[in-house]
Protein backbone atom coordinates (compact mmCIF):
# COMPACT_ATOMS: atom_id res chain seq x y z
CA UNK A 1 0.00 0.00 0.00
CA UNK A 2 1.20 3.39 -1.05
CA UNK A 3 2.12 5.90 2.20
CA UNK A 4 0.64 9.03 0.80
CA UNK A 5 -2.58 8.68 -0.94
CA UNK A 6 -4.31 10.97 -3.59
CA UNK A 7 -7.40 10.99 -4.05
CA UNK A 8 -8.22 10.14 -8.10
CA UNK A 9 -9.16 12.99 -10.43
CA UNK A 10 -12.42 10.94 -11.07
CA UNK A 11 -12.98 10.46 -7.72
CA UNK A 12 -13.11 14.54 -7.38
CA UNK A 13 -15.20 15.23 -10.45
CA UNK A 14 -17.39 12.07 -8.89
CA UNK A 15 -17.72 14.22 -5.57
CA UNK A 16 -18.13 17.52 -7.58
CA UNK A 17 -20.92 16.17 -9.40
CA UNK A 18 -22.79 13.65 -7.11
CA UNK A 19 -24.53 15.32 -3.74
CA UNK A 20 -23.74 12.65 -0.72
CA UNK A 21 -26.99 12.13 1.35
CA UNK A 22 -27.97 11.66 5.11
CA UNK A 23 -31.01 10.57 6.35
CA UNK A 24 -31.51 9.44 10.26
CA UNK A 25 -34.21 7.01 10.85
CA UNK A 26 -34.47 5.87 14.32
CA UNK A 27 -31.27 5.54 16.10
CA UNK A 28 -29.44 4.71 12.65
CA UNK A 29 -27.75 7.39 10.46
CA UNK A 30 -27.80 6.43 6.95
CA UNK A 31 -25.13 8.01 4.16
CA UNK A 32 -25.95 7.60 0.61
CA UNK A 33 -25.29 8.43 -2.79
CA UNK A 34 -28.40 7.77 -5.32
CA UNK A 35 -28.12 9.34 -9.13
CA UNK A 36 -30.26 8.69 -12.05
CA UNK A 37 -33.88 8.93 -13.44
CA UNK A 38 -36.26 7.88 -10.38
CA UNK A 39 -38.39 6.50 -12.84
CA UNK A 40 -36.21 3.71 -12.97
CA UNK A 41 -36.31 0.97 -10.29
CA UNK A 42 -32.77 1.27 -8.19
CA UNK A 43 -29.84 -1.24 -8.44
CA UNK A 44 -28.80 -0.49 -4.65
CA UNK A 45 -25.14 -0.84 -3.70
CA UNK A 46 -23.90 -2.43 -0.96
CA UNK A 47 -20.13 -2.50 0.84
CA UNK A 48 -18.11 -4.96 2.37
CA UNK A 49 -16.77 -4.34 5.65
CA UNK A 50 -13.98 -2.37 4.60
CA UNK A 51 -15.74 -0.23 2.03
CA UNK A 52 -18.34 2.90 2.22
CA UNK A 53 -20.55 4.32 -0.49
CA UNK A 54 -17.95 5.57 -2.00
CA UNK A 55 -16.69 2.83 -3.15
CA UNK A 56 -19.06 2.51 -5.72
CA UNK A 57 -18.12 5.44 -7.85
CA UNK A 58 -17.25 4.08 -11.04
CA UNK A 59 -20.61 2.41 -11.39
CA UNK A 60 -22.78 5.65 -10.09
CA UNK A 61 -20.59 7.46 -12.92
CA UNK A 62 -21.11 5.25 -15.68
CA UNK A 63 -24.36 3.32 -15.16
CA UNK A 64 -26.41 6.95 -14.44
CA UNK A 65 -25.13 8.12 -17.87
CA UNK A 66 -26.51 5.17 -19.51
CA UNK A 67 -30.22 6.19 -18.08
CA UNK A 68 -30.41 3.53 -14.82
CA UNK A 69 -30.66 4.79 -11.40
CA UNK A 70 -27.97 4.10 -8.70
CA UNK A 71 -28.20 4.05 -4.68
CA UNK A 72 -25.00 3.23 -3.02
CA UNK A 73 -24.92 3.36 0.84
CA UNK A 74 -23.37 2.90 4.26
CA UNK A 75 -23.85 -0.11 6.11
CA UNK A 76 -25.13 1.78 9.52
CA UNK A 77 -24.29 1.40 12.92
CA UNK A 78 -26.29 -2.45 12.88
CA UNK A 79 -24.84 -4.98 15.44
CA UNK A 80 -26.83 -7.89 13.93
CA UNK A 81 -28.70 -9.24 11.32
CA UNK A 82 -32.78 -9.03 12.63
CA UNK A 83 -31.50 -5.33 12.86
CA UNK A 84 -30.17 -5.40 9.39
CA UNK A 85 -33.51 -6.77 7.62
CA UNK A 86 -35.62 -4.49 9.64
CA UNK A 87 -33.21 -1.31 9.69
CA UNK A 88 -32.87 -1.30 5.84
CA UNK A 89 -36.49 -1.76 5.13
CA UNK A 90 -37.00 1.48 6.94
CA UNK A 91 -34.97 2.79 5.05
CA UNK A 92 -36.18 1.81 1.67
CA UNK A 93 -39.53 3.21 3.02
CA UNK A 94 -37.95 6.42 3.71
CA UNK A 95 -36.77 7.24 0.75
CA UNK A 96 -39.69 5.53 -1.34
CA UNK A 97 -38.23 2.34 -3.31
CA UNK A 98 -40.00 -0.58 -2.59
CA UNK A 99 -38.74 -3.04 -5.20
CA UNK A 100 -34.75 -3.17 -5.57
CA UNK A 101 -32.08 -4.79 -7.24
CA UNK A 102 -29.44 -5.73 -4.72
CA UNK A 103 -25.46 -5.75 -5.68
CA UNK A 104 -23.24 -6.84 -2.77
CA UNK A 105 -19.82 -7.89 -2.65
CA UNK A 106 -18.63 -9.95 0.32
CA UNK A 107 -20.27 -8.88 3.94
CA UNK A 108 -22.95 -6.96 1.67
CA UNK A 109 -23.76 -9.75 -0.60
CA UNK A 110 -24.60 -11.81 2.43
CA UNK A 111 -26.90 -9.52 4.00
CA UNK A 112 -28.52 -8.61 1.05
CA UNK A 113 -29.14 -12.46 0.84
CA UNK A 114 -30.70 -11.86 3.82
CA UNK A 115 -32.76 -9.20 2.66
CA UNK A 116 -34.22 -11.36 0.12
CA UNK A 117 -34.84 -13.77 2.14
CA UNK A 118 -36.94 -12.66 4.88
CA UNK A 119 -38.33 -9.65 2.51
CA UNK A 120 -39.04 -12.12 -1.22
CA UNK A 121 -41.72 -9.28 -1.85
CA UNK A 122 -39.13 -6.25 -1.98
CA UNK A 123 -36.05 -8.00 -4.17
CA UNK A 124 -36.43 -8.98 -7.83
CA UNK A 125 -32.88 -9.70 -8.10
CA UNK A 126 -29.36 -10.02 -6.95
CA UNK A 127 -25.85 -9.71 -7.95
CA UNK A 128 -23.42 -11.33 -5.58
CA UNK A 129 -19.52 -10.26 -5.62
CA UNK A 130 -17.17 -12.75 -3.78
CA UNK A 131 -19.79 -13.40 -0.96
CA UNK A 132 -20.93 -16.40 1.18
CA UNK A 133 -23.53 -18.09 2.70
CA UNK A 134 -23.01 -18.25 6.01
CA UNK A 135 -20.47 -16.43 8.99
CA UNK A 136 -19.46 -19.44 10.81
CA UNK A 137 -16.45 -19.77 9.81
CA UNK A 138 -15.76 -15.71 10.54
CA UNK A 139 -16.84 -16.42 14.16
CA UNK A 140 -14.79 -19.19 14.92
CA UNK A 141 -11.99 -16.83 13.74
CA UNK A 142 -12.86 -14.05 16.13
CA UNK A 143 -13.47 -15.09 19.43
CA UNK A 144 -12.62 -11.81 20.62
CA UNK A 145 -16.17 -10.80 18.76
CA UNK A 146 -18.37 -10.61 22.42
CA UNK A 147 -15.86 -7.51 23.18
CA UNK A 148 -15.57 -5.53 19.75
CA UNK A 149 -17.80 -2.96 21.52
CA UNK A 150 -14.86 -2.50 23.20
CA UNK A 151 -12.05 -3.34 21.14
CA UNK A 152 -9.48 0.04 20.54
CA UNK A 153 -10.22 1.73 17.25
CA UNK A 154 -6.43 0.99 16.28
CA UNK A 155 -6.97 -2.67 16.79
CA UNK A 156 -10.33 -3.08 14.78
CA UNK A 157 -8.49 -1.02 11.70
CA UNK A 158 -5.60 -3.24 11.77
CA UNK A 159 -7.61 -6.48 12.21
CA UNK A 160 -9.61 -4.93 8.63
CA UNK A 161 -6.57 -4.37 7.14
CA UNK A 162 -4.91 -7.69 7.80
CA UNK A 163 -7.87 -9.01 5.67
CA UNK A 164 -6.94 -7.08 2.24
CA UNK A 165 -4.03 -8.56 1.03
CA UNK A 166 -1.16 -6.24 0.48
CA UNK A 167 1.00 -6.19 -2.54
CA UNK A 168 3.26 -6.52 -5.00
CA UNK A 169 -0.11 -5.51 -7.19
CA UNK A 170 -0.42 -4.59 -10.62
CA UNK A 171 -1.07 -0.27 -10.85
CA UNK A 172 -5.13 -0.89 -11.21
CA UNK A 173 -5.41 -3.26 -7.99
CA UNK A 174 -2.70 -1.25 -5.99
CA UNK A 175 -4.75 1.99 -6.72
CA UNK A 176 -8.16 -0.04 -5.32
CA UNK A 177 -6.40 -1.44 -2.37
CA UNK A 178 -5.00 2.73 -1.92
CA UNK A 179 -8.96 3.37 -2.24
CA UNK A 180 -10.48 1.38 0.34
CA UNK A 181 -8.16 1.62 2.46
CA UNK A 182 -8.25 5.69 2.79
CA UNK A 183 -11.88 5.14 3.43
CA UNK A 184 -11.58 2.75 6.14
CA UNK A 185 -9.36 5.25 7.86
CA UNK A 186 -13.27 7.56 7.82
CA UNK A 187 -14.90 5.05 10.11
CA UNK A 188 -15.10 5.33 13.37
CA UNK A 189 -14.89 3.22 15.75
CA UNK A 190 -18.34 2.27 16.22
CA UNK A 191 -18.58 1.90 12.80
CA UNK A 192 -15.86 -0.69 12.65
CA UNK A 193 -17.11 -2.53 15.68
CA UNK A 194 -20.51 -3.07 14.05
CA UNK A 195 -19.50 -4.55 10.57
CA UNK A 196 -17.22 -6.75 12.27
CA UNK A 197 -19.80 -8.14 14.57
CA UNK A 198 -22.42 -8.47 11.49
CA UNK A 199 -19.33 -10.76 10.37
CA UNK A 200 -19.18 -12.67 13.27
CA UNK A 201 -23.14 -12.55 14.16
CA UNK A 202 -23.62 -16.62 12.93
CA UNK A 203 -26.01 -17.08 10.65
CA UNK A 204 -26.68 -18.63 6.91
CA UNK A 205 -28.81 -17.80 4.47
CA UNK A 206 -31.98 -19.71 4.33
CA UNK A 207 -34.14 -20.58 0.58
CA UNK A 208 -34.65 -17.84 -1.42
CA UNK A 209 -37.76 -17.49 -3.22
CA UNK A 210 -36.39 -15.82 -5.69
CA UNK A 211 -35.47 -17.42 -8.85
CA UNK A 212 -31.86 -18.33 -9.44
CA UNK A 213 -32.53 -16.76 -13.37
CA UNK A 214 -32.23 -13.40 -11.71
CA UNK A 215 -29.38 -13.95 -9.54
CA UNK A 216 -25.64 -13.25 -11.16
CA UNK A 217 -22.64 -14.52 -9.56
CA UNK A 218 -19.73 -12.14 -10.35
CA UNK A 219 -16.09 -13.24 -8.76
CA UNK A 220 -12.92 -12.70 -9.36
CA UNK A 221 -10.42 -15.51 -9.84
CA UNK A 222 -6.97 -14.25 -8.90
CA UNK A 223 -7.84 -13.77 -5.06
CA UNK A 224 -9.68 -12.36 -2.56
CA UNK A 225 -10.45 -12.35 1.28
CA UNK A 226 -13.62 -14.38 1.24
CA UNK A 227 -12.66 -18.32 1.21
CA UNK A 228 -12.50 -19.92 -1.97
CA UNK A 229 -14.95 -22.81 -0.40
CA UNK A 230 -17.43 -20.51 0.50
CA UNK A 231 -17.54 -18.91 -2.94
CA UNK A 232 -17.75 -22.48 -4.31
CA UNK A 233 -20.98 -22.94 -1.59
CA UNK A 234 -22.77 -20.34 -2.89
CA UNK A 235 -22.60 -21.50 -6.66
CA UNK A 236 -23.45 -24.14 -5.21
CA UNK A 237 -26.82 -23.09 -3.63
CA UNK A 238 -27.79 -21.39 -6.74
CA UNK A 239 -26.92 -23.86 -9.25
CA UNK A 240 -29.10 -22.23 -12.03
CA UNK A 241 -27.47 -18.39 -11.62
CA UNK A 242 -25.60 -16.90 -14.70
CA UNK A 243 -22.01 -16.75 -13.52
CA UNK A 244 -19.36 -13.71 -14.54
CA UNK A 245 -16.00 -14.54 -13.81
CA UNK A 246 -13.38 -11.57 -14.00
CA UNK A 247 -9.91 -13.19 -14.32
CA UNK A 248 -8.01 -10.35 -12.00
CA UNK A 249 -8.96 -7.73 -10.55
CA UNK A 250 -8.35 -8.56 -6.44
CA UNK A 251 -10.71 -7.87 -4.03
CA UNK A 252 -12.40 -4.77 -5.23
CA UNK A 253 -12.85 -5.27 -9.21
CA UNK A 254 -15.38 -2.35 -8.88
CA UNK A 255 -12.79 -0.30 -8.57
CA UNK A 256 -9.67 -2.05 -10.04
CA UNK A 257 -12.00 -3.76 -12.50
CA UNK A 258 -15.16 -1.26 -13.56
CA UNK A 259 -15.41 -1.44 -17.22
CA UNK A 260 -15.77 -5.11 -16.54
CA UNK A 261 -18.15 -4.88 -13.68
CA UNK A 262 -20.36 -2.36 -15.44
CA UNK A 263 -20.83 -4.27 -18.28
CA UNK A 264 -22.09 -7.47 -16.05
CA UNK A 265 -24.40 -4.82 -13.97
CA UNK A 266 -26.03 -3.85 -17.49
CA UNK A 267 -26.42 -6.99 -18.66
CA UNK A 268 -27.81 -8.55 -15.83
CA UNK A 269 -30.20 -5.08 -15.34
CA UNK A 270 -31.10 -5.87 -18.92
CA UNK A 271 -31.60 -9.39 -18.59
CA UNK A 272 -33.84 -9.27 -15.40
CA UNK A 273 -36.02 -6.52 -17.56
CA UNK A 274 -35.38 -3.28 -15.84
CA UNK A 275 -35.36 -0.58 -19.13
CA UNK A 276 -32.39 2.13 -18.93
CA UNK A 277 -34.10 5.94 -19.52
CA UNK A 278 -31.17 8.08 -20.88
CA UNK A 279 -33.60 10.53 -22.70
CA UNK A 280 -34.06 11.68 -19.25
CA UNK A 281 -30.67 12.42 -18.52
CA UNK A 282 -30.57 16.12 -18.80
CA UNK A 283 -28.61 16.87 -21.83
CA UNK A 284 -29.00 13.83 -23.88
CA UNK A 285 -30.11 15.12 -27.55
CA UNK A 286 -33.96 14.23 -28.47
CA UNK A 287 -34.89 12.70 -31.53
CA UNK A 288 -37.85 14.37 -32.36
CA UNK A 289 -38.85 11.39 -34.84
CA UNK A 290 -39.17 9.71 -31.46
CA UNK A 291 -36.69 7.29 -32.53
CA UNK A 292 -34.53 5.36 -29.57
CA UNK A 293 -31.46 7.51 -29.69
CA UNK A 294 -29.56 4.43 -29.37
CA UNK A 295 -31.05 2.47 -32.26
CA UNK A 296 -28.53 3.66 -34.94
CA UNK A 297 -25.58 2.17 -32.83
CA UNK A 298 -27.72 -0.72 -32.23
CA UNK A 299 -27.94 -1.24 -36.05
CA UNK A 300 -24.13 -0.62 -36.94
CA UNK A 301 -22.74 -2.94 -34.19
CA UNK A 302 -25.81 -5.41 -35.45
CA UNK A 303 -22.87 -5.96 -38.39
CA UNK A 304 -20.03 -6.66 -36.07
CA UNK A 305 -18.89 -10.24 -35.19
CA UNK A 306 -21.35 -11.36 -32.28
CA UNK A 307 -19.08 -12.15 -29.31
CA UNK A 308 -19.66 -14.77 -26.53
CA UNK A 309 -20.34 -12.71 -23.51
CA UNK A 310 -17.79 -14.29 -21.30
CA UNK A 311 -15.46 -14.01 -24.34
CA UNK A 312 -15.95 -9.78 -24.54
CA UNK A 313 -13.94 -9.60 -20.72
CA UNK A 314 -10.23 -8.63 -21.47
CA UNK A 315 -8.16 -8.72 -18.54
CA UNK A 316 -5.49 -7.43 -20.05
CA UNK A 317 -4.49 -4.12 -17.73
CA UNK A 318 -5.64 -1.10 -19.39
CA UNK A 319 -3.38 2.36 -19.62
CA UNK A 320 -5.15 4.99 -17.87
CA UNK A 321 -5.10 6.85 -21.11
CA UNK A 322 -7.38 4.83 -22.59
CA UNK A 323 -9.98 3.86 -20.09
CA UNK A 324 -12.94 5.69 -20.81
CA UNK A 325 -14.84 5.41 -18.08
CA UNK A 326 -12.54 7.47 -15.69
CA UNK A 327 -11.61 11.42 -15.89
CA UNK A 328 -7.82 11.97 -15.77
CA UNK A 329 -6.46 11.41 -12.62
CA UNK A 330 -4.23 14.47 -13.05
CA UNK A 331 -5.36 17.35 -11.32
CA UNK A 332 -3.80 20.97 -12.56
CA UNK A 333 -5.02 23.99 -10.72
CA UNK A 334 -7.91 22.32 -8.96
CA UNK A 335 -9.86 21.59 -12.22
CA UNK A 336 -9.72 18.92 -14.18
CA UNK A 337 -9.49 18.41 -18.01
CA UNK A 338 -12.42 18.58 -19.84
CA UNK A 339 -13.50 15.27 -20.78
CA UNK A 340 -17.49 13.62 -22.04
CA UNK A 341 -17.99 13.13 -18.21
CA UNK A 342 -17.96 16.60 -17.52
CA UNK A 343 -21.71 16.62 -16.82
CA UNK A 344 -22.19 12.99 -15.85
CA UNK A 345 -23.68 13.02 -19.50
CA UNK A 346 -23.39 10.27 -22.39
CA UNK A 347 -21.17 11.26 -25.47
CA UNK A 348 -23.57 12.67 -27.99
CA UNK A 349 -22.76 10.19 -31.23
CA UNK A 350 -21.68 6.90 -28.57
CA UNK A 351 -19.41 5.66 -31.29
CA UNK A 352 -16.37 5.35 -29.28
CA UNK A 353 -17.08 4.98 -25.41
CA UNK A 354 -19.38 2.88 -25.48
CA UNK A 355 -18.59 0.07 -28.45
CA UNK A 356 -17.46 -2.53 -26.30
CA UNK A 357 -20.99 -2.19 -23.55
CA UNK A 358 -23.37 -1.60 -26.76
CA UNK A 359 -22.02 -4.47 -28.70
CA UNK A 360 -22.29 -6.67 -25.91
CA UNK A 361 -25.45 -5.62 -25.13
CA UNK A 362 -27.01 -6.21 -28.57
CA UNK A 363 -25.71 -9.49 -29.03
CA UNK A 364 -27.70 -10.36 -25.86
CA UNK A 365 -30.97 -8.84 -27.30
CA UNK A 366 -29.97 -11.53 -30.62
CA UNK A 367 -29.27 -14.00 -28.81
CA UNK A 368 -30.96 -14.56 -25.32
CA UNK A 369 -30.10 -17.10 -23.36
CA UNK A 370 -32.55 -20.29 -23.91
Amino acid sequence: MKGVFSAPGDYIHFKSKVPLHKITIGSKQWRYYDFGPKVVPPLICIPATAGTADVYYKQIMLLSMKGYRVISVDIPRIWNHNEWVLAFEKFLDAIDVHHVHLYGTSLGGFIAQLFAQHRPRRVKSLILSNSFLETRSFAASMPWAPVVRWTPSFLLKRYVLIGIRDGPHEPFIADSVDFVVSQVETLSKDDLASRLSLTADAASVGPLLLSDSFITIMDTNDYCATPQELKEQLGERYPGARRAYLKTGGDFPFLSRPDEVNLHLQLHLRRVGVEARPELIPGTPTNTAGENPSKKNDERDVDDTPKDETEDVDDTPKDEREDEDDTPNDVEGGTLNPTPEDHLLPASDGATSYDLHEQVLVNETLHPES
